[in-house]
């Protein structure tokens, strides 16, 4: 009863003829027009009417005002009205009127200017409800440049707040309401200022809004239309952004989080990888006040990981409900799998380039034991997907983005050469197949895929030779039937071959790896000259120095040894060798002084 009574007077002030009734009424007003009570606001807006409020908002804004009024009455003025109209707009059909649409540029111009931390909660609040109720209100925040408001207001709004929470959820309406190739390539440099505020937000909250920041930052970088933005974060100076999403993405993936976010951020990994390259996930860039850096490593075994239980999943669900489900499944539900399984390959793909291309970064913070572990995990990853494309083999599938991905993820260049190994391996035993590796630039390749082998052989400090043995085999079967086929090594991948093996043997002592590594030094010394190599920058006398080593090595381990059971496997190298030595010495004046300093002249 005394509410009802409070209403009723409110209602008579509101409808007074003295601007002094109207807002004794609009203070009283503020009481009533909470929550979710539509029916006293509807009345308190009907009650005022628009005209008072129109002009109430502009005299707070020193906008047509006759005479003086005083800073702290326009303060007071400004602020009832703003808290008026928030409060009235959370009815829909308030919000969506052309009253209400029209008020959008001046609380723009507000927000500009600069306001107290209680008006700017109720300009946003304002904003998001008449922006996101109608068209004509999100069409009318764009057109009066609400972006460049965005973008210059967020930064300074404290993390997590409510204010922070509508801006994130109104530029999440504009992604999905607007034309999104229009919104980023008017505002790339506006949206990657926000891309940083929403990356310290995912970073640094523990709440919801957390999970409101991933799913808006994957929807962000991972548009289609977001190449102007991604070049715009490349061309940032600061880019503590990414160190902000490695932290969140990490935190994501190592806490019992819904499939939905574990999808999130693995696209966001995906994205970030695409937009500053696949060293991200190793970077170690604190952020700011913070002492203790991630692991190196922390990001990187998570996303593997996750990824790989992606591809694992995801595989079985799609052999399932394309070869052994009763009902027939619709061809959504499969698609939307290939969209997920896309990016868990694309996340694969890129780790495999980072693994592979990790041995040349001298900076590089990975240590073997996390090398190991990946090459690991992504052998059985490979595995896994092999079985899946032979059973697509042998149920007759040939077609289908699944299959292509998968392919694409064995054909990756290092691992295709690695798992083709054995194949080429054999073929190159005759002619024909020389020439067929050697006309698809296989042989390059394969070159290639072995200095890649050793070194990472030699950050691991394994033993297992095996599959680079199958490498060298597969180059020596090709420069021993040179002659017959008319191929060569290219000579810069040449080059890199001896400073690999120069690099690499004089750390091992493993007798049949001494023999064979000489042997293809050999052969490749038949095409060329100390001079020339010393020609290359790359090529320094020291590497001339250890590949003299490995040669004397080699003849002096058979010739000392010649009784033993791994000299006399080794006997048709040592031939090869010593052949090759009375060739091309006298081109190699360092190694053949080194040559008959151990055999004593």
């Amino acid at each position: 009863m005394e509410q009802s009574t409070g209403m009723e007077e409110c209602l008579k002030l509101l409808k007074g003829e003295r601007d002094e009734q109207r807002l004794a009424g609009l203070l009283l007003a503020t009481r009533f027009c909470k929550g979710d009570d539509h029916a006293s606001i509807r009345r308190v807006y009907e009650a005022v009417g628009t005209q008072f409020l129109d002009r109430l908002l502009k005299t707070g804004m020193g906008i047509g005002v006759v005479g003086v009024v005083e800073s702290s009455d326009r303060d007071a003025y400004l602020q009832l009205s703003v808290t008026v109209l928030a409060a009235i707009s959370r009815v829909a059909e308030i919000a969506c009127s052309k009253d209400m649409v029209s008020k959008i540029p001046f609380i723009l111009d507000i927000l500009k200017k600069g306001s107290g931390p209680s008006i700017v909660d109720e300009c946003y609040e304002f904003l998001f409800l008449v922006a996101t109720t109608s068209e004509d209100g999100l069409a009318a925040f764009y057109e009066f440049r609400g972006m460049n408001v965005l973008s210059s207001h967020m930064s300074s709004l404290p993390d997590g707040s409510h204010p922070m929470e509508l801006a994130m959820r109104l530029l999440q309406s504009m992604l999905s309401k607007l034309p999104l190739d229009s919104l980023y390539n008017a505002y790339p440099s506006e949206l990657s200022h926000m891309v940083v505020t929403i990356a310290r937000q995912f970073a640094m909250l523990h709440n919801a809004l957390k999970f409101e920041a991933l799913s808006l930052l994957s929807t962000l970088l991972a548009s289609k239309y977001a190449a102007p933005l991604h070049d715009a974060l490349r061309s940032m100076s600061n880019d503590i952004w990414s160190a902000y999403l490695r932290v969140g993405i990490s935190a994501i993936l190592q806490n019992r989080v819904a499939s939905t976010e574990k999808l999130q951020a693995l696209i966001l990994a995906d994205s970030l990888m695409s937009i500053l390259g696949e060293k991200w996930l190793i970077d170690r860039r604190n952020l700011p006040g913070e002492k203790d850096c991630l692991p190196a490593d922390r990001c990187l075994l998570l996303v593997l990981e996750s990824s790989r239980v992606e591809v694992a999943v995801l595989l079985n669900e799609l052999a399932y409900l394309k070869y052994e489900a009763s009902t027939k499944t619709s061809s959504e539900d499969i698609l939307l799998k290939q969209r997920n399984l896309s990016i868990a390959f694309s996340l694969i793909e890129k780790i495999i380039k980072l693994i592979s291309n990790v041995s040349e970064d001298k900076g590089s913070y990975i240590d073997e034991r996390t090398i190991m572990k990946v090459i690991t995990g992504l052998n059985e990853t490979i595995g896994v997907v092999l079985e899946f494309l032979q059973d697509a083999k042998e149920h007759g599938q040939r077609k289908g983005d699944d299959l292509l991905a998968a392919v694409r993820v064995v054909g990756s260049p290092f691992y295709s050469v690695c798992f083709m190994l054995p194949m080429m391996c054999q073929i190159t035993m005759d002619i024909e197949g020389c020439r067929m590796l050697a006309s698809n630039s296989g042989l390059n390749s394969v070159a290639d895929c072995l200095v890649k082998l050793i070194e990472l052989n030699s950050l691991t400090v394994a033993e297992d030779y095996g599959t680079i043995f199958l490498a060298c085999d597969t180059i020596m079967n090709v420069l021993l039937k040179k002659e017959k086929i008319a191929v060569q090594l290219d000579e810069s991948n040449a080059v890199r071959l001896l400073i690999a093996f120069a690099n690499w043997t004089d750390s091992i002592s493993d007798s049949s790896v001494i023999m064979m590594a000489s042997t293809i030094c050999t052969l490749l010394f038949d095409s060329t000259s100390e001079k020339a190599l010393l020609n290359y920058p790359d090529f320094k006398l020291s590497t001339l120095s250890s590949l003299a080593r490995l040669v004397t090595r080699s003849l002096t381990t058979y010739g000392k040894n010649s009784m033993s059971e791994s000299a006399e496997a080794n006997g048709d190298l040592h031939d090869i060798i010593a052949a090759g030595y009375t060739r091309w010495a006298e081109r190699f004046p360092h190694i053949k002084e080194a040559v008959k300093a151990e055999y004593g002249g």
